[in-house]
């Protein structure tokens, strides 16, 4: 991968803080390892989120068709992109691009926002390198979609589901195939496992056309961006290289690689967006109904994250509101990773500038003194008390935190993501084996 760093420079007042390069310091890395363990599934399951957020907004606006045809646009105009990022982190690419085999398939599936962990419980068998399959014990999307009916049933595990799997199977290999053995809507009912495919790579198949938006996303600062690498000395798993698992240990993994995943991970949810908010542009007239949807979707995703991460971080116990919403904002995906989003942290305070995540239109683009919804929603996942106080202009704003008397109503866009099983989803602890092919 390739990107073009700004200079690493220091900033003009006294902090000291250093500003964005190949070298900046990622924000995750004050967080302890055993705290990153905890941290990488709660922001792979966020990502998952994303789209219990945003699609709620496009099915209210263009119905349920077209909802269907933004979620496969965005997830094929993402997915190859932040796979073959996290093969290139994890030291599990294959050596000549475009010849992987099952294995790193299943590999990018468990590091992917659109398979968290557990809560979408991905069982794999692998015959040989080119031949395998998987089920899922638990899906925690069907889990929602379930009571909506048989037709959101079948656009998701349908409609959704056939094109962006191969999608995703081509960021290792062009010539793979995803295909189901069984799938929902579930017959008879409640069958386990949930859903069953097998995947197939043969030279014979023909390439998908990818999706044109997957060009014009590649092309963005995210896709680019450099990382640091991960410190091979550092005490722990630097890498992925080994034996595909049937559960992967996040706490196996270094401290520095766990810094890296997570940054990865957050990365992978700006590319969702990205992606997302170009199918919502072509269904658009206006660029003001554009970014209504796009703030909803961020306002429910950031303030369900934020509970989440909260939670798992133990801040929602601390006795010092202000100082733990600081922590919070530090490892919300708002603001990471931050080579991508240049903002300085401190006491209670965050400051803002322009940097590769305004190139791209992201999320923190869409935050500022004239629209503060989604901080408040952060800062309130913690402690519905807190507030945020904004100044600035669009170059540059500062956000400081605050405490109210009174508490503030949960913001509508959160309580429709509560709607999904994965708000309140608990992780369990694994035990990691190596899949051995049969």
């Amino acid at each position: 991968m390739s990107g073009s760093p700004t200079e690493f420079v220091a900033d003009d007042g006294d902090s000291g803080q250093e500003r964005l390069g190949s070298r900046t310091p990622s924000r995750y890395a004050s967080l302890t390892r055993d705290e990153l363990a905890v941290v990488v599934p709660e922001l792979l399951l966020m990502g998952q989120l994303i789209d219990r957020s945003g699609m709620a907004w496009c099915i209210a606006a263009f119905g349920r068709e077209e909802m269907l045809q933004i979620a496969i646009e965005e997830w094929a105009a993402a997915s190859p992109i932040y796979t073959r990022r996290m093969q290139h982190a994890l030291g599990y690419a294959p050596a000549v691009p475009g010849t992987g085999d099952v294995v790193t398939i299943f590999k990018g599936l468990q590091l992917d926002i659109g398979a968290p962990p557990q809560f979408m419980d991905f069982r794999y068998t692998v015959h040989d390198p080119w031949n395998g399959e998987f089920h899922l014990d638990h899906c925690g999307a069907l889990m929602d979609v379930e009571p909506m009916g048989e037709d959101y049933v079948r656009g998701m595990c349908h409609d959704i589901e056939d094109p962006t799997f191969d999608a995703t199977a081509l960021a290792t290999n062009p010539h793979a195939q995803v295909r189901p053995i069984h799938r929902p809507p579930r017959s008879p009912a409640n069958r386990n496992p949930h859903c069953a495919w097998t995947v197939k790579i043969d030279d014979s198949y023909p390439e998908p056309e990818p999706y044109p938006a997957l060009a014009v996303n590649q092309r963005t600062r995210a896709a680019t961006l450099e990382l640091a690498p991960i410190d091979a000395t550092d005490e722990g798993q630097s890498d992925y290289a080994g034996p595909l698992l049937s559960d992967v240990d996040f706490t196996a993994f270094s401290k520095s690689a766990l810094v890296r995943i997570a940054d990865e991970v957050c990365l992978q949810m700006h590319l969702l967006d990205r992606a997302f908010a170009i199918a919502v542009a072509e269904r658009t007239e206006t660029a003001d109904e554009l970014e209504r949807i796009r703030r909803k979707q961020l306002i429910g995703v950031a303030g369900i994250g934020a509970e989440r991460l909260a939670r798992a971080l133990g801040l929602d116990d601390a006795d010092d509101r202000v100082a733990a919403a600081t922590q919070l904002l530090a490892v919300h995906p708002l603001l990471n990773p931050a080579a991508y989003v240049d903002a300085s942290i401190g006491a209670g305070t965050v400051v803002v500038r322009p940097g590769p995540a305004h190139e791209d239109g992201a999320w923190i683009s869409l935050c500022g003194p004239d629209w503060v919804d989604a901080l408040q929603a952060t800062v309130r996942g913690l402690d519905p008390h807190l507030d945020v106080e904004v100044t600035g202009d669009s170059t540059e704003w500062q956000l400081t935190v605050v405490s109210r008397d009174a508490p503030a109503p949960e913001a509508s866009e959160v309580a429709v993501v509560k709607f999904s099983t994965g708000a309140a989803f608990v992780f369990q602890p694994r035990r990691s084996l190596p899949i051995t092919p049969i």
